[in-house]
């Protein structure tokens, strides 16, 4: 039975957290600044966390991620 290979698309978009967690980015943060409020631009630029319901497909496709 041949290894699980990381998905290396996901490995480069997503980060794990001290316990666990899955941090992500945000969309719509690469340009067309002048149409988003200031609060928005702020708020896009900090991390997000993964939803509760994508947890287990995302770990399992960066199963062999440290």
């Amino acid at each position: 039975m041949p290894k699980q290979k990381t998905h290396r698309a996901s490995a480069k978009r997503f980060k794990r957290t001290g316990n666990g967690g899955l941090k992500r980015s945000h969309a719509y943060t690469s340009h067309r600044f002048h149409g988003k409020t200031k609060k928005q631009r702020r708020q896009l630029a900090k991390p997000g966390m993964v939803s509760a319901s994508d947890m287990k497909r995302i770990k399992q496709m960066l199963s062999q991620m440290k």
